[in-house]
């Protein structure tokens, strides 16, 4: 693959620094008791939502999972409308209704996270299905985790995308644990890439905390779909630091496990390379830090300060039936 340009890589950085400091205050929020129900951090896994989010267009389509914050911010949700939406605000991307869990934007292609494992992946497909039937170059993306391959709704989409060379990529980010189940007690073969075999599908699979191997990955994969040659299954292999949601015990992996993975953070890793390879000076790293900081600060200082939607409309936009 050609040498990335600095200014496309720096902006993925942005957007790595972006999402760690959305999350560390989605878990502050947490913590203080502001948010109602659960929330799913990325944290660990920035590198994959801020590569695939870089590369697609803003006509592109995703569907994300319940540790979807990632991949709405990626695909270029402001901070400041999803986290007043976590709070449950008016003001929030969908108006305080879909939570941590269910932010979207169909303006930007985000057809919504999913708190049902696996729930995302046929609506990607359909989403896929729709582009071809229209006869345009967008593309759809799914994200979804290891748990959700062993799901129903991931075998049927893969197969009917297949089928139809539907316009595709479909993104397993393998963190290792479903729920609090390691993929060793739940999956035989531990490489889910491996299951396009089964649907005569092209596969691929990188390390999911390297921005250049995702990229690398995800650029054939998605000019592919775009070029009308039908579906990529990509893994990316990776790792959550915290636990499958805010408040898990957490007494089912090590802490020695965690600190290897912590070893591969991928911030410090691509600011290596930033630095080594591509002349980016330390000042201009320390200064796009800054920034975010200062995004999130002014982002919490917004979705505090919204108010919360008015019971009288608590009705709007739910489909009743007029019998």
């Amino acid at each position: 693959m050609a040498k990335k340009k600095a200014a496309d890589l720096l902006k993925i950085y942005e957007m790595m620094q972006r999402i760690r400091k959305f999350e560390f205050k989605s878990q502050d929020f947490n913590n203080q008791g502001l948010v109602g129900g659960s929330i799913h951090l990325y944290v660990g896994e920035e590198a994959i939502a801020s590569t695939v989010g870089f590369l697609l267009r803003k006509d592109d389509y995703i569907c994300s999972t319940h540790r979807g914050h990632g991949h709405v911010l990626g695909k270029g949700i402001p901070s400041k409308y999803a986290l007043a939406e976590i709070l449950g605000k008016e003001t929030g991307s969908n108006r305080g209704r879909g939570g941590s869990m269910h932010i979207a934007d169909l303006d930007l292609g985000i057809l919504g996270a999913n708190g049902i494992v696996g729930g995302g992946i046929p609506c990607a497909a359909g989403a896929a299905l729709s582009i071809k039937m229209r006869g345009t170059d967008q593309v759809s993306v799914s994200f979804f985790g290891d748990g959700a391959a062993n799901e129903g709704s991931f075998h049927e989409s893969l197969n009917l995308a297949s089928l139809w060379e539907l316009p595709i990529v479909f993104i397993c980010e393998n963190n290792l644990y479903g729920m609090t189940v390691p993929i060793g007690e739940s999956t035989k073969v531990h490489d889910i890439y491996k299951r396009a075999a089964g649907y005569g599908m092209r596969s691929a699979v990188a390390d999911g905390n390297d921005v250049f191997a995702v990229w690398d990955a995800a650029e054939k994969a998605i000019s592919d779909a775009r070029k009308g040659k039908g579906p990529t299954l990509l893994e990316f292999k990776t790792y959550r630091w915290r636990g499958h949601w805010e408040g898990d015990p957490l007494n089912y992996r090590t802490e020695e496990e965690l600190e290897e993975w912590k070893k591969r953070d991928p911030l410090p890793a691509f600011e290596k390379s930033l630095m080594a390879d591509y002349g980016v000076k330390k000042e201009t790293l320390q200064e796009i830090d800054r920034k975010m900081t200062e995004e999130m600060d002014e982002a919490a200082k917004f979705a505090l300060e919204s108010p919360y939607p008015d019971p009288a409309t608590v009705m709007e936009n739910v489909f009743t039936n007029p019998l």
